[in-house]
């Protein structure tokens, strides 16, 4: 008895001696790295939600296939907002303690963006709005927490008007032109009026103010004012069913569908495929991507996860422009955790604070992203403190009839317009939550 004693004493000491060597730093280093996600599977916008959902789902799955971040695992688990936001604000509180607590969020909504914008710097999580959210977000001075990656609407919708210029030969034959946004009467559509009205001023064109109610459906009154003022274009800042909608109205009014530009939120198979044929010439610019079915990236996703039956959603879906940018969403999330593994701890596990520096340092060149599949499909992001959305750069791309066709090189936007427009409506937005500017050793913090 005496010598079974002292074996199981022996034991409990070398029990509680291994588990006092366990550090922080270890147990750290063996967490998965969450990533929760708002996503809306439900409701009107699902046409729409669902394969950005699938694509974001599915890059988190490949970089798990692929040994992890620098072998630390991610999780993630999704919460269904139907786009409203109090239900997103609902699943960030939920989420944002789950699982060692979240890495980033991603709203997938304007109106989600702008109630989270408020909660982020408390809870020091960062967002991602890759391509909509507040524009001035891309002032790091201001929005410590934001990161408009890759783009704002501000950056569309000036790319746009500098295409529709080229088209009739200088953006000085703009003048007297009649330039019509039909636009989601909600934050997300209103966001890119002050840049349209700058650009108005400048050339002298006419803009047409034309809201629709979500969720998009009734468009009558708004095209009975088209057929009678006749715009020479019109910029349709529309998502979910609004879209198709849109081009079924203007195609039942004769309005030309070639003088139509969506936003890149309405430039996707579910915007068209519905119209077919009825929708050929329409037009829409992309976040730079568009449907892909030839990248590496989506190579590697169909041998990986859905040739074996690990896939999210439907196979033939992966690579058109929703899953891609879902899937492209879910790569800067895991690529700003990497970067901040280069200040932090090779393959170690990450807070939310320490992956708002990998955020706000990304530097994807093109060999990094040539290395992760997406050659041909994106072009260099590099962020700073004062740049948080680190690329301008678009194409527009038009509807076939059955298929998605790039028709324009790529397009920068003219950054002597917009960051002047930035800079005041951060330091708007600053004067007024009584904010001040981010110092030098803050952002080398």
């Amino acid at each position: 008895m005496k010598i079974r004693h002292l074996v199981l004493s022996v034991s409990i000491a070398c029990a509680g001696l291994s588990a006092a060597l366990v550090t922080p730093a270890a147990m750290a280093q063996a967490q998965e790295q969450f990533f929760p996600s708002l996503v809306y599977r439900t409701g009107a916008y699902a046409p729409n939600g669902v394969p950005f959902a699938n694509g974001y789902a599915d890059y988190l799955k490949l970089t798990n296939a692929r040994g992890g971040i620098n072998g630390v695992k991610v999780s993630f688990e999704e919460c269904e907002t139907g786009y409203a936001t109090d239900r997103g604000v609902e699943c960030y509180e939920r989420l944002k303690g789950k699982n060692g607590g979240a890495t980033v969020f991603q709203p997938l909504s304007t109106g989600i963006t702008f109630a989270l914008t408020e909660k982020a710097p408390i809870d020091k999580i960062p967002l991602i709005t890759a391509g909509y959210g507040r524009s001035e977000s891309a002032d790091g001075g201001v929005f410590k927490w934001n990161f408009p990656i890759a783009g704002t609407y501000w950056v569309a919708a000036d790319v746009l008007i500098q295409h529709i210029g080229a088209k009739e030969g200088g953006l000085d034959k703009l003048k007297g032109k009649k330039i019509a946004l039909v636009y989601h009467d909600s934050p997300f559509g209103k966001e890119p009026i002050p840049l349209l009205q700058e650009r108005a001023a400048m050339h002298g064109f006419q803009l047409s103010l034309l809201p629709v109610t979500h969720p998009g459906v009734e468009q009558k009154a708004t095209w009975l004012q088209i057929r009678r003022d006749r715009p020479d274009y019109v910029i349709n800042w529309g998502w979910g069913v609004m879209n198709s909608t849109l081009i079924k109205e203007a195609q039942a009014t004769g309005y030309p569908r070639d003088k139509i530009y969506g936003v890149w939120w309405a430039g996707a198979e579910p915007d068209v495929k519905d119209v077919g044929p009825g929708a050929t010439g329409y037009n829409a610019i992309t976040m730079q991507h568009g449907t892909e079915k030839g990248a590496d990236v989506v190579k590697e996703i169909l041998a990986k996860l859905h040739d074996k039956g690990q896939g999210t959603g439907p196979k033939e879906e992966v690579g058109e422009v929703l899953y891609m940018r879902g899937l492209i969403s879910a790569m800067f999330a895991v690529e700003g955790v990497r970067q901040a593994q280069e200040k932090y701890g090779k393959g170690k596990w990450v807070s939310a604070e320490q992956a708002r520096w990998g955020y706000e340092n990304l530097n994807l060149t093109q060999p990094k992203l040539d290395a992760l599949g997406f050659k041909g499909v994106l072009r260099p992001v590099s962020t700073s403190c004062q740049d948080h959305m680190g690329a301008n750069w678009a194409r527009i791309h038009t509807w076939n009839g059955s298929k998605w066709e790039f028709t324009s090189d790529w397009l920068q936007a003219d950054e002597q317009i917009i960051k002047p427009m930035v800079k005041a409506a951060a330091d708007k937005y600053a004067a007024e939550k009584k904010l001040t500017r981010r110092t030098a050793a803050d952002c080398q913090s």
